[in-house]
């Protein structure tokens, strides 16, 4: 487990609160650095035939869009730069930690970072309810057209269910990204365990180095996966800030 450990790179304290620079704080600004390179090359040279960087980017940029017309509908418009900013971020993460041989860290795997994500997404949404609906938004707890004894029932699950959002949407994406890793581990650890063997050194590794190389790319498929559900709950979420029921 200590690829998930935490190691201070610079103490910092500020009234008390340590507040020390970290290797998940690093890469993030990676994972920042990398995004902005992304988005200057993507859009240095716009042109009416795209190249690949401009065309990558905007085959993300319509994907986005996509989950956002799909699920939102004409008013998420607004709200496309939030989910494409959380997409993007998520992804470029998650993938990240998949990356051999430089010591690499996946903030994703703590769930201090995919909670304060989703405590991001979830202000907003209560916001955007707020600040468009007013405390007529509180109705969304309320089934329309449901006969009040079952509606006293189905209330305080409705409100429940919505303050927990943050939590199921941040477990959801760092227990995913955290399995995948350990077993990634795991079979890396068998493949430096049986192929070391005097009998037939090597041979034994092969499996589980055969099983590892389809982990990887299954846990690639699943951080590209991971990404798109955070942004597409998040939709969700902002759909029934929107639109209520």
């Amino acid at each position: 487990m200590e690829q998930f450990a935490i190691h201070t790179l610079k103490p910092l304290s500020v009234s008390g609160f340590d507040v020390s620079f970290t290797n998940s704080a690093l890469w993030m600004l990676v994972a920042l650095g990398g995004i902005a390179i992304f988005l200057i090359i993507g859009t240095m040279k716009p042109e009416v035939i795209p190249g690949r960087w401009q065309a990558a980017l905007e085959y993300v940029y319509d994907f986005v869009v996509g989950v956002v017309d799909e699920n939102v509908g004409p008013k998420g418009k607004a709200y496309v730069p939030l989910i494409f900013s959380v997409f993007v971020f998520v992804l470029a993460c998650n993938l990240l930690g998949l990356i051999p041989w430089v010591g690499s860290f996946t903030p994703t795997s703590h769930i201090a970072v995919t909670l304060a994500l989703a405590l991001i997404v979830f202000v907003v949404v209560l916001l955007v309810g707020l600040i468009n609906h007013g405390f007529h938004f509180f109705t969304f707890f309320w089934p329309k057209g449901m006969a009040w004894p079952l509606a006293l029932f189905i209330m305080p699950i409705e409100v429940v269910s919505f303050f927990v959002r943050p939590f199921t949407l941040a477990i959801r994406l760092f227990a995913n990204m955290t399995a995948g890793h350990v077993l990634l581990k795991v079979f890396a650890t068998f493949v430096v365990a049986l192929g070391s063997f005097d009998l037939i050194p090597y041979v034994f590794g092969i499996v589980p180095l055969a099983v590892n190389v389809a982990l990887s790319a299954l846990e690639l498929l699943i951080a590209l996966i991971q990404a798109y559900v955070f942004a597409l709950l998040a939709s969700i979420y902002l759909n029934d800030a929107i639109n209520l029921h």
